[in-house]
């Protein structure tokens, strides 16, 4: 008998997927998203979390830019 499991296939760049293992290890045991890691740059997640991930990614981003001062 086959097991499916519904989710959301993930593909980003090295240092996004290291951010986004990390999201998922801060959480508590009960909310954990991450289903399986597929490679160094792929993963399958809960489709449930696609826009925690989008803002916390967006979050991460807006603090780690530059802005040139006026």
């Amino acid at each position: 008998m086959v097991n499916a499991i519904k989710g959301l296939f993930i593909s980003c760049d090295i240092p996004m997927a290291q951010f986004i293992i990390n999201l998922n290890a801060s959480m508590p045991t009960s909310q954990k998203f991450i289903i399986h890691i597929l490679d160094n740059t792929h993963m399958f997640v809960q489709p449930h979390v696609a826009e925690m991930i989008r803002s916390a990614v967006a979050d991460f981003r807006d603090a780690n830019s530059y802005e040139k001062p006026t």
